[in-house]
Order: C-alpha cells, then structure tokens, then sequence
C-alpha cells in the first residue's frame, strides 16, 4: 500500500484504533482483528477529519474503510444527516447500508436510510421523517428527494463517493456536483474507487484539500486468488453445453454467469432451467424487489446459478462464490475486472470461465488479457470433447 506516494507495509489491528468499545464491539462481533490494507490506510486519516482519495482492488474492504469513521464521528442525538455516502447502484447501496447497520449495533439511536430507485418513494419519505444521521443514496433518486425537500443535506459533514469511477462513467457528474455544492458544512470527502479516471481526479481537484492518496495494488496478499480459464468453441451454440459440462466437473455450488444483455440474461437463464438448474436472473427491467429477493435467495444458497448483466458486477458482497462464467465477453475490460471480481473473495479460491466463440470475442480476450497482464489458461475441446491446453 502506498500513502502518499511513500510505500506502507505494517500491519495494523482494529485495538491499534482509537474507536469507541460501541464499535470495538460491533467489529468484534464481525469477526474482524486486523485491518485490510485500505482500512488500515484510510481509516486514520478519514477519523481527523480529513479528505481520502483511495483506489483498491474490489473486494478488499472498502466499505470498513469509509464505514468505521462515519460510525464513530455520528451523533446519536442529533435530528440532522450527518453523512452521506452515494454509491452507482441499488444493490451496492443496499450492501453498504446492511454493513453500516452492523457497525452501529451497539450505538444507541444511530439510524439510516437507503434512497434508490425502484423503491416507492412515499416509503422513503417515511423512514427520511424518523430522522436519520446516515444517508446512503444513488444520485438520482437522492436529487429526487432534494427536489422535493424531503431531505435536507446542509449539516452533513461527511461525505463519501463509492466507486466514484462507475458514478462518474455512468453519467452522475452533474448530479453529483450539485449534490456536493449543497453541503456548506461538509469537513471532509472520501472517494473510493477500483480505477481513477479523468472524472474522478476533476471532482477531486475542486472539492478535495490536500486529500490523502492511498494506492492498495492488486498484489500478493491483496490480489485475489483467481484463476482465469479462457474456452475457445468452435461456435456459440456451444456455450450453454460448456457452461453445462463446466458446472457438473467443478461442483461448484454457486456461480455467477454474464451476459451483455437483459435479452441473453433471460434466454440463458431458461436454459440453464431447462437442464435442471436453479438459475435466476437480475438486471435492470426487472423490479427492484424482485432482484433484492433474488439475491437473497442466491445467498441462502436457494438459487444456485446467478444469470446477469454487469448491473450486478458491482457491489455484491457475496463472498462464496465458486465461479464466474463469462457467457459473452465483456465489451469493456473495466466490466472484466469487475465481473471475475465477484469470486476469490475474502481470500478464497475462485475460477473465471470466458467462452469464446467467435473472432471478435478473441481479439477483445486477447486485450483483456494483455492490458491486465492476466495469467490465463487457454483451452479448447479435441476432436473426443476434452479440455486441451491450446497450442501457443
């Protein structure tokens, strides 16, 4: 990990921290001792009071990170938000509040509100009317709330940017800048992000003060344990039998497969029915509750096969999740790295599968594996359908 520029290798406990025993024992009821890298590096600086910019690897902790401050610097007694954290999605904003809610266990008449689309928005108003200290919204729907002066954001002093790269990419820089500017009284601003883009480092330069730079690279105990198989077929039909045949060898009992579109999501998922899979799938027609069901099904370990667009790449934090299938490659290599992000978590042993079926999928492989210097295996089916090593 590098602050500032200057490499940081120690390690730090959550009783080297100057936190409260509320917390101390909420942390300790999550069975955490000792900090991950970006914990350990955001943390301190983000108690004083001061501006982070942290880029990290997915799955590594960030949530803590941005987390445990806010759960210390809240006031119990006061009527007014205190922070606010914006995340791109629904289902990351959900995680951060589910994570946020176990932080706050033991600090007495600490309470927040999660504000996204797809929800009834009178039901918001309703939990906004019991006062929350803590605030975590997509843009949209907060601007929505703003609009109507149904939340007021001029005592917040906390504010964070969750994968503050995909906000920015998706098309929130207005409605994040006007967010922002609505905030007289904040002290201090964390953006956490995978990637820092050309967005990210604007919004820095005019809302951040001296922040504090805080690199964790994708290396040795922080880079997730991850194998990356890429599958060449000699056409796409064969997808759906490899991704069969994949399943029944590997055992694995809880996979994630994407597709590039609502309409592959749907048809891949009868598929997958048809031959006798608990399969389901989740993208962005359909309804907010239905995919919340969803994935809590997905948890429980009730639907074993997740089928979905990169609207899901994002923020679940399911950490047992045995495999990624890439149905179809990603158009981008950010939804690569996102997407295979979703295994190999919490320092276990995950596999990526990327079917390969065409020449155009094999030229955007090929630039995956190139500019994120991967060590993929690359495989295909001989002549009596076994998984052979492919001539280099």
């Amino acid at each position: 990990m590098e602050i500032n520029g200057v490499e940081i290798n120690e390690r730090v406990t959550y009783q080297q921290l100057p936190l409260s025993q509320e917390l101390r024992k909420a942390i300790e009821r999550k069975g955490f001792t000792e900090t991950t890298p970006i914990q350990a590096g955001a943390i301190p600086p983000l108690l004083e009071w001061k501006d982070v910019i942290a880029k990290a690897p997915t799955g590594t902790g960030k949530t803590l990170a941005f987390g445990v401050p806010i759960t210390e610097h809240v006031s119990p007694e006061a009527s007014e938000v205190q922070a606010l954290i914006l995340a791109p999605t629904r289902e990351l904003a959900i995680q951060i509040t589910d994570e946020l809610r176990d932080l706050y266990a033991f600090k007495e008449g600490v309470r927040s509100v999660c504000l996204y689309g797809g929800q009834p928005i009178d039901r918001q108003i309703l939990q906004l009317k019991k006062k929350p200290q803590i605030v975590v919204a997509t843009p949209g729907r907060l601007m929505d709330h703003m609009k109507r002066r149904t939340v007021r954001l001029d005592k917040v002093e906390t504010v964070v940017l969750d994968e503050a790269d995909r906000m920015l990419d998706m098309g929130f820089v207005h409605d994040v800048t006007q967010i922002l500017n609505k905030m007289p009284n904040r002290r201090n601003l964390g953006m956490f992000s995978a990637t820092i883009s050309r967005e990210v480092m604007d919004i820095s330069w005019v809302y951040q003060r001296d922040p504090v730079e805080i690199t964790v690279r994708p290396v040795e105990e922080n880079k997730p344990d991850i194998q990356q198989i890429r599958i060449d077929l000699d056409s796409r039909n064969s997808k759906v039998d490899t991704i069969d045949a994949l399943l029944k060898a590997g055992g694995y009992d809880r996979a994630i497969a994407f597709c590039n579109t609502k309409n592959m999501t749907d048809r891949l998922t009868g598929l997958l029915k048809m031959r006798g899979y608990s399969a389901e799938p989740i993208h962005g027609d359909i309804q907010q509750r239905v995919r919340e069901k969803t994935l809590d099904r997905f948890k429980a370990g009730e639907v074993n096969i997740l089928v979905a667009t990169d609207v899901a790449a994002r923020g679940l934090d399911i950490d047992d999740v045995d495999a990624v299938f890439n149905y179809d490659v990603p158009d981008e290599q950010e939804y690569y790295v996102h997407r295979i992000g979703r295994t190999g978590r919490a320092k276990k042993h995950g596999v990526a599968y990327s079917l390969v079926s065409n020449i155009t999928e094999g030229i955007r492989m090929d630039d995956i594996a190139r500019n994120t210097r991967a060590d993929m295996v690359k495989l295909r089916y001989d002549q009596d359908g076994c998984l052979l090593p492919c001539e280099k």
